[in-house]
């Protein structure tokens, strides 16, 4: 499952540069998909295709946010997700909206960081 930051974060920033795919962006701060990432275009669930530097709107406007479609708990990388190992007050914690096998992050990993 994807990691998610909880409302009790302090904003410290000591997670994001520790994401190897850069899925953690400061609050208010527009994400894309192609940072941290090999991704030129993706295709969303819907079918539209945007080029992988579109700005996309910001998933909290408080605290540091995790895009968990970008997640791998560090798969592929790491042993442990680092966000979780480096964050002061433990609020990088397990997504349970967003769970996915071993597989499915080494997957997601893999389509992210195309060789």
């Amino acid at each position: 499952m994807a990691i998610m930051i909880t409302d009790e974060c302090i904003n410290c920033g000591a997670c994001e540069p520790e994401c190897p795919n850069t899925a953690i962006y400061e609050g208010g701060v527009e994400w894309t998909w192609g940072g941290g990432t090999t991704l030129k275009t993706v295709e969303l669930e819907d079918g539209t295709v945007i080029d992988g530097d579109e700005e996309q709107e910001p998933l909290s406007d408080e605290f540091y946010y995790i895009v968990s479609n970008k997640c791998t708990e560090c798969m592929g990388f790491h042993e442990e997700p680092q966000c979780a190992a480096v964050c002061p007050v433990d609020c990088c914690i397990p997504d349970p909206e967003h769970e996915e096998s071993e597989e499915e992050l080494l997957t997601k990993q893999a389509w992210m960081h195309k060789k």
